[in-house]
């Protein structure tokens, strides 16, 4: 990694490390294997959405060309968003592709990932299908995000009708997450999800 690239990613880990901001926010960030090219962040569900009380885990890849090229970000915590792939974890945010400026942090970053986590962008989505629920069918987006939030990120709120339809088709020979996936993309309507899974 070059030494600007370095020297960078060094003091703005120990910024974020020091920061109350940072901590009020409920958001922590640590390296992997000692590198600095390599960090792993978490950041807890912002209150009164869908993903409050879950914890949400992030890659953070530094490039060698950090500060003029942003970071690589994607959750490895799965999340129902529509900015947030519900498969890769792959993130449609501005500054993370071609609104970055050399002037933002990894601080920048963190606390804009949890603010898109309250106000998603559905016109701008990363995953179509939870996009089109999300502008669609509010209430169901909202549940089904809190049900992968209680799922995946450890959320204090299950919505047990939807428990016991990926427990349908688990018995049925499914995996559960590819149940839950199914249902979720299909309004929880069970016949549907099926037949999906089975074509």
């Amino acid at each position: 990694m070059a030494n600007i690239a370095i020297s960078r990613i060094k003091r703005e880990f120990k910024e974020v490390i020091k920061s109350e901001e940072i901590a009020k926010s409920m958001i922590k960030v640590e390296l992997v294997n000692d590198n600095y090219s390599q960090l792993r962040g978490e950041i807890s569900g912002p209150p009164d959405t869908p993903y409050e009380g879950g914890h949400f885990v992030l890659d953070i890849k530094i490039p060698e060309t950090y500060p003029f090229n942003p970071p690589k970000v994607r959750f490895l915590t799965r999340i129902w968003h529509p900015n947030i792939s519900s498969v890769t974890g792959a993130i449609c945010l501005d500054i993370l592709k071609d609104q970055w400026a050399a002037a933002m942090t990894l601080r920048t970053v963190l606390l804009s990932l949890q603010a898109l986590m309250a106000a998603a962008e559905p016109d701008d989505p990363q995953d179509a299908v939870v996009a089109r629920q999300y502008k669609e069918h509010p209430d169901m987006f909202r549940k089904t995000a809190q049900h992968w939030t209680n799922k995946y990120a450890s959320g204090p709120r299950a919505v047990p009708e939807f428990d016991e339809k990926v427990c349908k088709l688990r018995d049925m020979g499914f995996e559960e997450q590819t149940a839950r996936a199914a249902l979720s993309s299909c309004e929880w309507n069970l016949e549907k999800a099926t037949e999906t899974l089975f074509s």
